[in-house]
């Protein structure tokens, strides 16, 4: 199926990790041009703000972008997709 992206369609991986040893998955999927949904409600605070450390920083080397979308939920995009704020539309309106 074509898509405006070529042959690929876009894909969308939510991912509930348990420990810091599944954040190179996550950023795995953004490397293979998937977007991510990270929450990390299962994982102690300190393992947690490490994973987000380690993902943020390998999705910012690939030139994507990460968006904090909750208190331990977390958007991880390659750099093909943007993310549009419901903020960016009021402001285009204006």
């Amino acid at each position: 199926m074509d898509s405006p992206y070529g042959q690929r369609v876009p894909e969308v991986v939510v991912m509930t990790p348990t420990g810091f040893a599944q954040a190179g998955e996550a950023l795995l999927a953004v490397q293979q041009q998937r977007t991510v949904v990270l929450h990390l409600g299962a994982m102690a605070s300190d393992e947690a703000q490490r994973t987000i450390d380690f993902v943020s920083g390998g999705v910012f080397a690939m030139d994507g972008q990460s968006e904090r979308l909750g208190e331990m939920v977390f958007l991880f995009a390659p750099a093909l997709v943007r993310i549009e704020h419901d903020r960016d539309r009021e402001t285009e309106s204006i």
